[in-house]
């Protein structure tokens, strides 16, 4: 009969695509993990991995395996929570994959579940949407914060958040280079006025930007980007030296406050926005602790 654990020690090779990652997930030496696969395939009497000198992928029925495993496993999960929710305890874990432009909603979300429920452990896993949509669809996140357009519907639920707004985050001297009209306190940049300026920008594979070149290309602008990253903080310290600006979500800029040597201009002309939700998987068991998370959500929208 294969053991939960057996399914555990295979979800986590299937995520890794490495022994040595889901051995080290797993709390186990290598050996010893492959040790257990094999044991596993000797008990069924099938190949589960391809090998060669390295993880070369799971056989069919390897891949037959894992997906009927995380099933079983979240049901088990499940069962866990409800027992302790009939103790009158919320807890356990959830894993929350994040936009990076997500993640100062994020940490306040997380910052009210933690006050409500101090026994969940939430894990925030900053990412693409892409993967956050393959991720829920292969149980191994438990919700996901992510442009509402890239999340397909079906067999999911989707709860609005807020709409994603943009703002330059710039040193004072780039913003002195350019005609700028602004009141006391405040300031506005036009997209043709941000294209003049040296951005640094997420790269390719994120969401934000592929909305970013869409809009600048629908009003025919082509920026001059000299750096691209997969999150915010290396174009944060950039433009703290003085060296380019960013785009930002208003969300993150208002999260961070002031920083020394740059102003946030405000995207307008035109004024573009993204509507932002959290999405988790229709299933029934749903686990106690999601359903604590879309409570907190809902409180965020009164």
């Amino acid at each position: 009969m294969i053991e939960l654990k057996d399914l555990q020690l295979l979800t986590a090779l299937a995520r890794h695509q490495h022994f040595a990652k889901a051995a080290q997930e797993c709390g186990m030496s290598q050996p010893a993990f492959s040790m257990r696969i094999r044991n596993l395939e000797d008990k069924l009497g099938v190949s589960i991995v391809r090998r060669g000198n390295r993880f070369q992928g799971l056989t069919g029925e390897g891949e037959l395996i894992v997906a009927r495993g995380r099933s079983l496993l979240d049901d088990a999960r499940a069962l866990e929570q409800e027992i302790a929710a009939a103790r009158g305890q919320v807890t356990g874990t959830l894993d929350l994959g994040v936009v990076p432009t997500a993640t100062s909603f994020a940490a306040r979300l997380v910052n009210r579940l933690q006050q409500a429920h101090p026994r969940i452990l939430a894990r925030i896993n900053v990412m693409s949407s892409a993967a956050i949509q393959q991720r829920l669809f292969e149980g191994t996140l438990d919700a996901g914060l992510t442009y509402m357009d890239s999340i397909e519907q079906n067999l999911v639920i989707r709860q609005p958040l807020y709409d994603e707004r943009y703002v330059v985050l710039a040193p004072v001297r780039l913003v002195a280079q350019i005609a700028l009209q602004t009141g006391e306190g405040a300031g506005e940049i036009s997209w043709a006025q941000a294209a003049e300026l040296p951005l640094s920008l997420l790269d390719q594979s994120m969401q934000n930007r592929r909305i970013l070149d869409w809009i600048f290309a629908e009003q025919g602008l082509r920026p001059e980007v000299l750096s691209e990253s997969s999150g915010f903080m290396s174009a944060i310290i950039m433009a703290r030296e003085g060296l380019v600006a960013t785009i930002l979500p208003q969300a993150l800029a208002d999260a961070l406050g002031p920083i020394e040597g740059t102003r946030v201009l405000r995207l307008e002309a035109p004024e573009q926005a993204r509507p932002i939700c959290m999405a988790t998987l229709d299933r029934e068991p749903e686990l106690t602790t999601v359903r604590a998370l879309r409570d907190v959500v809902a409180a965020f929208e009164q």
